[in-house]
């Protein structure tokens, strides 16, 4: 036990915990300056975020929102392992779901077939729609922030092209709702009945997979080494014979995949079509969930459960007579703490680095010196 506790770097764990801890102390301090400013109570408002997040039917709209939060997240991370900035995860999946129900609405095939076969085409379509972004930065050095904004904005055309009645959509609700031909219900992903609760959609067991997938494949194999290595220095991974060029298109193409499948738990479990209402602006909320779970699996799964907490309890919060504005400024203010937090500490940390690097350097040089007065 002395063994295992004496190989643990106390200070590094410390450091570890000080981050998130610090952000959320100023987090909280920060939102409750905004409420005050508001004239409301800040106590009485976190009382009621509390009480109303941990009642049973929140917990299951939490997960739920969570589930689609995580994949988000992930999709935006695996960019960001790479040093790659992937503003068009939005994009990507509002594309991805639109074809991938549109497959579905004419699938005439078993449900068994016909959930992979839409789980299929929707991340072949976001891979797809990353790899040009992916190329266009390998061939021709184009910034993958302005060509993903670009391809946001053609998604959406195309998008909005289609779903019209007489192309790929129709009518819906009394003439209100454009949408595509909805899912055979045998194409329907499994929920779990929480009784009053409401239901929890299966997808998030399809979530769990990719975060241990995204773990292992970075973490535990020869591609997830290089893919950091080239993130964290591509003149360093190039001269250890590992292709930049490759694994910067290969990096979209699998955040584009990813990124495929974040409508799917919206699309399989809940409106089991694409309509003009479908959900938009995921891919932005993943570009914060990704930043405030540093891109580790549980990090950001944490700032997923988090981020729908937060949607649910403010939500809720407009009907006791606050400022419905108050959830983009919590979120704003939770993101901009974790930012500093982490920044604050990382430069502690290096300090304390390089104060221990000087500090073994003198030991080593008054040896000699130690030994010679001695002898």
């Amino acid at each position: 036990m002395k063994k295992l506790t004496s190989r643990i770097d106390k200070e590094r764990v410390l450091l570890g915990l000080a981050a998130p801890v610090l952000a959320v102390v100023a987090a909280l301090v920060v939102t409750a300056l905004v409420i005050l400013a508001t004239g409301k109570n800040p106590g009485a408002a976190f009382n009621d975020m509390l009480t109303y997040g941990f009642a049973s039917d929140s917990q299951v709209y939490i997960l739920n929102k969570a589930t689609t939060y995580y994949l988000a997240g992930v999709s935006v991370a695996i960019g960001f392992r790479m040093n790659l900035f992937n503003i068009g995860v939005d994009g990507q999946y509002r594309l991805a779901a639109f074809i991938a129900a549109v497959l579905g609405g004419a699938l005439t095939v078993p449900g068994w077939l016909a959930i992979p076969l839409i789980v299929i085409a929707a991340m072949v379509t976001g891979a797809l729609w990353a790899a040009i972004a992916g190329i266009l930065k390998v061939t021709r050095g184009v910034s993958e922030v302005i060509s993903t904004i670009m391809l946001n904005s053609i998604a959406t055309a195309i998008i909005a092209y289609l779903l019209q009645p007489g192309k790929l959509a129709r009518l819906e609700q009394g003439g209100t709702v454009v949408s595509t031909k909805p899912l055979p219900s045998s194409s329907y992903f499994f929920t779990i009945n929480t009784g009053p609760a409401g239901e929890l959609w299966g997808f998030l067991f399809i979530a769990v997979l990719v975060g241990i997938a995204y773990w292992f494949v970075l973490g535990r194999t020869r591609f997830g080494f290089d893919l950091r290595t080239v993130g964290q220095s591509e003149s360093a991974a190039a001269a250890s014979g590992v292709s930049v060029k490759k694994m910067v298109a290969t990096s979209m193409i699998i955040s584009g995949a990813v990124a495929g499948l974040i409508g799917m738990p919206t699309l399989l479990n809940d409106s089991h079509a694409f309509s003009n209402d479908f959900p938009a602006g995921i891919g932005f909320t993943g570009i914060a969930i990704a930043l405030l779970g540093r891109n580790n699996p549980v990090g950001i799964a944490l700032g997923a459960l988090l981020w729908g907490f937060l949607e649910r309890t403010t939500n809720h919060l407009e009907f006791q007579g606050y400022d419905k504005e108050i959830l983009g400024v919590i979120q704003g203010v939770i993101v901009l703490c974790v930012v500093i937090a982490y920044e604050v500490v990382r430069r502690y940390g290096m300090k304390r680095q390089q104060q221990k690097v000087g500090a073994e350097l003198a030991a080593l040089a008054a040896a000699p010196t130690k030994k010679q007065e001695v002898a």
